[in-house]
């Protein structure tokens, strides 16, 4: 393996104002989930300028494209589907037609995440220019649709129906100049209790459902809040960060601790003048390592007040058309992954990012307080498609991706230039650092 680093970092720096001024395009094409198809045709097109030797369109709305023809296929992924702007008097700038200046690129998406597949299209090229594709290896870069609807959907659907199946996937969700190795999972609960209606006027006539809901909810409050000793009867959440009560503890404390808090709550009653016959909540629900959804329902079947009342504990579905008409179905369940420190993909990425940047992050001043006080390698807060990817099909997954994660979902957007540029350059070299130097034969 020969590999001209200096020349790697020059060309990803001398792509730069192209990848700015794509970055700029998808961000015009703003689309929320099930809106996507604008921006799967804009990647397709660049894909094919660039010379990519396929580039496609799937039947869910995906957008994939390969460079090169070897035997492993390493993929890199990135969803392009943004949640919306919110109120748009928090924005101080329009948040499609976005800004570019000082090195800073806002918009909509900017961080969350369209910068991602950005720099793997053109990191990609970069493997093209350096004359870097062998045999060894082709590279899959995939602009994927409703990760904000249902995260890792779109990979379920590839995996599954499409047989997409890469030696190991790159996500390009954004990292804040880090290595990210894992995520806490994540489900959706629906809690249901009925009662008996009457009128308002003798509630003792009735059994009131929304009373039973509040017993429910304190307890759900107190499984997220409690310590894990004796002296508590429901014990909290907190207790899967210990050895005591899961054994991939060590895990669990590198991602932290699961949650769970109420997100919604409905009711029905004949009448404002009435006795409440029915209450429903929806939980979000974190999970650590050593977590499943077994185990998390279980964890609200066995709450005092749930079995008191008889309360149905159950996992929401997820159905809706994508942009093409095409709808997956799955379970709203998306599990805790985590990639070991020790695996030869993580090893690979270190080495490939430290070849060209050193051993700590880097990144734009504005950003580098908050960067250097955290490691290298690292996880993300929110979840990703690797859920999917390598929670449901083991199909190991590392992060790295232009942008922060702080600027997901919020107004006024950014991403970094210079992120898209690190990023480019680190892509570039990775597959052939891993199939020359990790990869088992």
């Amino acid at each position: 393996m020969n590999i001209d680093f200096d020349k790697v970092k020059e060309l990803a720096k001398g792509y730069e104002e192209d990848m700015t001024r794509f970055l700029r395009d998808l961000i015009r094409l703003h689309g929320e989930s099930t809106e996507e198809e604008q921006k799967s045709k804009r990647i397709k097109e660049e894909m094919e300028k660039l010379g990519f030797d396929k580039a496609w369109i799937d039947p869910q709305g995906n957008v994939l494209g390969e460079m090169g023809t070897g035997k492993t296929q390493i993929a890199f992924d990135g969803h392009i589907d943004t949640v919306g702007i919110g109120n748009i008097d928090n924005w101080n700038f329009d948040p499609y037609e976005g800004k570019d200046e000082d090195g800073v690129i806002g918009g909509r998406g900017a961080s969350d995440q369209l910068g991602g597949p950005v720099s793997a299209v053109y990191g990609a090229k970069i493997m093209k220019d350096m004359g870097l594709l062998n045999d060894d290896y082709r590279v899959l870069v995939t602009g994927t649709v409703q990760e904000e609807d249902c995260d890792g959907n779109c990979w379920l659907y590839m995996i599954e129906q499409q047989n997409i199946k890469p030696e190991f996937v790159v996500s390009t969700e954004p990292t804040d100049g880090g290595i990210y190795r894992g995520q806490r999972g994540r489900m959706e609960i629906r809690v249901d209790v009925t009662g008996i209606s009457s009128h308002g006027s003798a509630p003792e006539r009735g059994d009131n459902a929304i009373y039973k809901m509040a017993k429910i909810l304190n307890e759900v409050e107190q499984l997220n809040e409690n310590p894990a000793d004796d002296s508590v009867e429901i014990k909290g959440l907190v207790k899967m960060l210990d050895e005591k009560y899961n054994p991939e503890y060590k895990e669990a404390n590198f991602l932290g601790r699961g949650t769970v808090t109420t997100s919604q709550i409905f009711f029905t009653s004949p009448s404002r003048c009435a006795v409440a016959d029915s209450c429903s909540i929806s939980l979000d629900r974190r999970m650590t390592a050593g977590e499943t959804w077994q185990s998390c329902i279980k964890e609200i079947e066995d709450l005092p007040s749930v079995k008191k009342f008889g309360a149905k504990v159950s996992m929401y579905d997820y159905h809706r058309e994508s942009w093409t008409g095409l709808a997956y179905d799955q379970e709203c369940y998306f599990p805790t992954w985590v990639i070991p420190k020790d695996h030869n993909v993580t090893k690979a990425l270190e080495e490939a990012y430290k070849s060209l940047y050193g051993n700590d992050r880097i990144g734009p001043d504005s950003e580098m307080e908050k960067r250097r006080q955290r490691p290298l390698t690292d996880k993300w807060t929110f979840s990703t498609n690797g859920v999917a990817i390598m929670g449901r099909h083991n199909i190991p997954v590392i992060g790295f991706g232009p942008g922060a994660e702080d600027q997901a979902h919020a107004p006024n957007e950014v991403t970094w230039k210079q992120d898209l540029v690190t990023c480019a350059a680190v892509y570039s070299i990775l597959p052939l650092i891993y199939t020359t130097k990790y990869q088992d034969r």
